[in-house]
């Protein structure tokens, strides 16, 4: 699987809220936020079904 870069905008008072709960739970805010995204689709394919991705 590679792995690959994702640029986003984001509030400042927000991130540096992000930042701060990451730290609390030992991560970085990047594993923070790739954990974030696993569990939203997990939630949506629970809910949906499996996302078939084309290859």
């Amino acid at each position: 699987m590679a792995i690959k870069s994702f640029t986003t905008r984001i509030d400042e008072e927000l991130l540096k809220k992000l930042r701060y709960v990451a730290e609390y739970d030992g991560r970085t805010a990047n594993n923070k936020i790739n954990m974030l995204i696993r569990e939203c689709v997990k939630n949506f394919e629970a809910e949906h079904g499996k996302i078939e991705l084309e290859k």
